[in-house]
């Protein structure tokens, strides 16, 4: 009886260890996790509002508006949840269907209006018994500048309470904001087409014509060499006037430059000298689409066309760790740096002065620049008069949002 007593207690004695080390586990482990429940409320918050922030930054659509619609019903904790522009119920979570006719009716007075409003019983009037829905919190959206694009509508299954109300309001001034960035960044890739027809549209009168005399002088001595240029024209021009792309990368466009200083060579003949220095580690790196060619172009337009005798381009591009430093230098004629800031200060405001090609090419790389990689990435120019022109970039080797073909 003793023994078995004897092994009855060690048992229990073996459970009641083994029950404590689980519970040490167990709080262990639970420290390693989100430590509380106001951390866990706010991790769910911020995660629910970058789900519904995406579809909202790509504008305010059918297709994107059924993908936020959801998350933004969970920001709000409301029955059912309705987003809408001017005109149209765009899409509908959760409860609250069967009475579309009527929130849209609502979603327009407060979209006219430019007000929320909370609808009660009486204004969802509806003939089906188990019908849930008892209200309403209509909000308007207001995008760029202010302007009202649409409502956000919280369904209740009762009189909206006022955290309902507060949570509502809330939720519709952040959304409104997520689709004045969706403006601001179709802007911003508006301006930049803008930008890349300005260059084309440079390089357009001077070059072609220049070009084609160059290839008609070989059509009759020297056919073949015709032949070849007329390929890498064609080569050219495909690239400067491709349909889509913001961004390439240095290669690609060292590519199209060596096309047009091959055509620039026939032309000027051995007056026009060449030297590369590339760094092959940095061919890969992405930049701005147009953004080296035209400082090329420059070089030859505004510095050697003008020097009588030989002229020298170099283009260099060198691996600086984190960046790629480019520069494009010219022994050409140069020009005093006073000119060069005035005329460049004309383009700002809007005047484009005696000699706007002088200037467009430099102005609209350095402000591309800026603006994609920030202000610390412009143009560095240095020029005098007869001492030639040296334009120098920094291009990050990575940087978020970038990418060739994008």
């Amino acid at each position: 009886m003793g023994g078995n007593l004897s092994a009855v207690f060690g048992v229990v004695s073996l459970v009641t260890a083994l029950a404590a080390a689980l519970f040490a586990v167990v709080r262990l482990r639970g420290r390693r996790g989100i430590a509380t429940a106001t951390q866990r409320a706010t991790y769910e918050v911020l995660h629910t509002a970058g789900l519904a922030a995406e579809p909202l930054r790509a504008g305010l659509g059918a297709a994107n508006a059924a993908k936020a619609v959801r998350h933004l019903r969970a920001l709000v904790g409301a029955v059912g949840l309705a987003l809408t522009d001017r005109a149209e119920l765009l899409a509908l979570d959760g409860r609250g269907g069967h009475h579309g006719e009527q929130l849209l009716a609502a979603a327009r007075r407060a979209v006219a209006a430019g007000r929320s409003t909370v609808l009660g019983d009486s204004e969802l009037h509806c003939d089906r018994v188990d019908c849930p829905v008892r209200g309403a919190v209509v909000a308007p959206l207001a995008g760029p500048d202010g302007r009202v694009v649409g409502a956000l509508l919280a369904i209740a299954d009762g009189a909206p309470a006022p955290g309902l109300v507060q949570a509502t309001l809330e939720t519709a001034h952040w959304a409104g904001n997520q689709l004045a960035l969706a403006e601001l960044d179709s802007s911003r890739e508006r301006l930049a087409r803008a930008e890349i027809r300005a260059l084309r549209a440079q390089i357009s009168p001077h070059f072609i014509y220049n070009a084609l005399t160059a290839i008609g002088s070989f059509v009759r001595t020297d056919p073949e060499r015709a032949r070849e240029l007329i390929l890498e024209f064609a080569e050219f021009t495909r690239y400067s006037f491709r349909a889509h792309g913001e961004f390439t990368t240095l290669a690609e466009e060292l590519r199209s430059i060596d096309r047009y200083l091959t055509i620039e060579r026939a032309r000027f003949g051995d007056r026009l000298q060449v030297r590369l220095q590339i760094a092959p580690e940095v061919l890969p790196v992405t930049l701005p689409f147009l953004c080296l060619q035209p400082l090329v172009e420059n070089a030859v337009r505004h510095g050697l066309s003008r020097k009588p005798g030989t002229g020298m381009v170099s283009i260099e591009a060198r691996d600086a760790g984190a960046e790629c430093h480019i520069t494009v230098e010219d022994d050409g004629v140069g020009m005093d740096p006073a000119t060069l800031t005035a005329g460049i200060a004309e383009l700002a405001a809007g005047d484009p002065g005696d000699d706007p090609g002088q200037h467009v090419g430099l102005s609209n790389v350095d402000e591309r620049l800026r603006s994609v990689f920030g202000d610390g990435f412009g143009l560095v120019v240095e020029t005098g008069l007869g001492s030639g022109t040296k334009v120098s970039m920094r291009v990050p080797k990575f940087h978020p949002g970038v990418r060739a073909g994008s």
